[in-house]
């Protein structure tokens, strides 16, 4: 019963770490944290927080973050709500447990690649009297958000605590990126032939409009042009041109987080009425794909993650199935018909070669079994012989009298004139002959 009570346990364990958590559901029942939970969507950072596993959100209340969410543009308060985001787990106890006292733990922001230096990085501190302190990794940052008490958890899996204040550090609000020259950073990060593009078809223009409510740009590289599943723009018109540019841009701001949570297609600006122009997401691990049913992509990396405007760069070119749909499978050849003139005359025997063939046939097969015969009746005339001399030599019983069988059951056996199947070749060869005789009669 300890073994099986052991094995449920562990079982029960594995299904709740698994479990996938919803921080919006969790935060929903709280009106302490509505700003908190807004913030969260609006960020597209609830997506990134479901998407993870063994994770601590640190939630501040309502008057805690207005001066934050009311002072500051949507992607800097993304900056700052991402060092609330342990990519570790922490609960109550385990804040009261650290080794020595502190800790050093990975924060969101720094998966965005942004974070220069610590900032990235949060320090947990236990402090005198019972409390544990929450400050920036950055060098002279204090720890002034304090732990508050545990709001929710999923044991391994997700811990929300509140606490006093956002983490704070030198720097954190003003790494915007929202008011960047889009093709300036897409030339910077090795994509100059798709700026170029979007520069000479005017759709840099489009794209930088659709900047200041929410832009996701899948750029790709330059190696990806010179491909050898490329297309060649020369041979298209500009307005297919143009489609296809549109096909690798979203009017949406889509970070990782939310791309991986997507489900069913996703539609592009190249979106129309002549075409869907849609894109289907895949996800295997921390690996996204993006399937157009003609070719795919992997995202190779994050170039600008800044609130409403995200830019990755992606291996191939997105080939919209609009444009390059799959080419039917050929129709199989149609067999050649020769014409009665060209058919091959097969040509059969006459009735005198049939005849021919038949007799020596016949002929041979007689002289078969003539010659099986033969030696059958000279083998039984030799075993008779031998059976003979055998009964002669041998030595008379001792008591005669009592011998009431003069041969042994195997000079029975040599001495019977059916030990070979005489019959049995007599009746072959005259079937075979009355077969033969009649056929030719």
């Amino acid at each position: 019963m300890g073994v099986l009570h052991l094995l449920f346990l562990t079982l029960s364990l594995t299904t709740m770490s698994t479990k996938a958590h919803n921080i919006t559901q969790i935060l929903s029942p709280f009106p302490d944290y509505t700003t908190f939970n807004n913030l969260l969507t609006q960020t597209k950072l609830a997506d990134e927080i479901n998407s993870r596993r063994t994770i601590t959100v640190l939630v501040v209340n309502n008057v805690a973050i207005s001066d934050l969410a009311t002072k500051n543009p949507l992607s800097a308060i993304k900056t700052a709500l991402s060092l609330l985001v342990l990519l570790d787990y922490f609960d109550g106890a385990k804040l009261h447990q650290l080794s020595g006292g502190a800790a050093t733990t990975t924060t969101l922001y720094q998966t965005t690649g942004r974070a220069e230096g610590n900032l990235g990085f949060v320090n947990i501190t236990d402090l005198k009297g019972g409390k544990v302190g929450f400050g920036s990794a950055v060098p002279g940052s204090a720890s002034d958000s304090a732990y508050k008490k545990e709001v929710k958890k999923i044991p391994y899996n997700i811990s929300v605590l509140e606490v006093t204040e956002p983490i704070m550090a030198t720097g954190i609000l003003s790494s915007s990126a929202s008011d960047m020259n889009i093709t300036a950073g897409l030339e910077k990060a090795g994509c100059k032939t798709f700026a170029a593009l979007i520069t000479s078809t005017g759709v840099a223009k489009l794209f930088q409009v659709a900047a200041d409510k929410g832009l996701t740009v899948f750029a790709p590289s330059d190696e990806a042009f010179r491909a050898p599943n490329a297309p060649d723009l020369s041979k298209l018109t500009n307005a297919d041109v143009v489609s296809i540019l549109q096909y690798h841009a979203l009017a949406s701001y889509s970070p990782i987080g939310t791309l991986k949570t997507a489900k069913g297609p996703i539609i592009t600006m190249a979106t129309n009425g002549a075409g869907k122009f849609d894109l289907t997401v895949t996800t295997a691990g921390d690996e996204v794909t993006l399937e157009t049913g003609v070719d795919s992509s992997r995202i190779a990396s994050t170039l600008i993650d800044s609130t409403p405007l995200c830019i990755f760069t992606v291996d191939n070119v997105l080939l919209p199935p609009e444009l390059f749909g799959k080419a039917p499978l050929p129709a199989p050849a149609a067999e050649p018909v020769m014409s009665p003139s060209h058919a091959p005359v097969v040509s059969s025997p006459s009735k005198a070669q049939f005849l021919r063939r038949l007799r020596r046939r016949c002929s041979l097969r007689l002289r078969h079994l003539w010659n099986l015969r033969r030696k059958v009746r000279r083998r039984n005339r030799v075993r008779q012989r031998t059976a003979r001399r055998t009964v002669k030599s041998a030595p008379a019983p001792r008591n005669s009298r009592r011998l009431s069988k003069p041969y042994s059951p195997r000079q029975r056996r040599l001495l019977s004139p059916f030990s070979c199947p005489k019959s049995f070749i007599s009746h072959q060869f005259f079937f075979s002959h009355l077969e033969f005789v009649l056929f030719f009669s």
